[in-house]
């Protein structure tokens, strides 16, 4: 069973979703893919885990590397789970290419080279927006490309790990 929560955050509304696994989504409101694996069955409720994540959100958004971790239940492909791992790895405040993620993946299996496009892809249908920092992933030459909850969010969020927050 999934349960679902809101949240205010300074770039607008978020949904919370969890299961009693870890958290499964965080969506901004009207973000592309919004609530995608959401369950058709679940509850709005406040579980004790919402407490945490909401917890981690303010101190986030307050312009500070969070010190707890959250559980998280990825709920995508192989691939995907994959990529949103290696997403978790990019350290606060810095950022990546989807090539260099390419070629991370290509090394662990012993692949001469990956597509990243197909890392585009599954950066893009990351379901748990700023705990799995999809938002760090930037173009060659540290283009902003993409991000489902907008590039303007994308921006703000780069900023507030930069501090330079006070920007938006």
């Amino acid at each position: 069973m999934q349960y679902t929560s809101r949240y205010r955050s300074p770039l607008g509304e978020m949904l919370l979703a969890a299961d009693e696994t870890g958290v499964t989504g965080l969506w901004f409101a009207g973000q592309k893919y919004f609530a995608r694996h959401l369950d058709k069955e679940h509850a709005e409720k406040e579980i004790p885990l919402f407490a945490t994540v909401k917890h981690w959100l303010d101190v986030y958004f307050a312009g500070s590397e969070p010190d707890l971790t959250v559980p998280l239940h990825f709920t995508g492909t192989a691939f995907q789970n994959e990529v949103w791992g290696i997403l978790c790895t990019i350290p606060y405040g810095q950022t990546t290419t989807y090539g260099e993620i390419a070629k991370q993946l290509a090394a662990r299996r012993g692949l001469p080279h990956m597509s990243a496009q197909a890392v585009g892809g599954a950066v893009g249908h990351n379901p748990i927006s700023i705990l799995v920092p999809c938002h760090r992933v930037v173009g060659l030459g540290g283009h902003l490309t993409g991000y489902a909850g907008g590039l303007e969010r994308k921006r703000c969020l780069l900023a507030l790990e930069q501090g330079r927050g006070k920007e938006r």
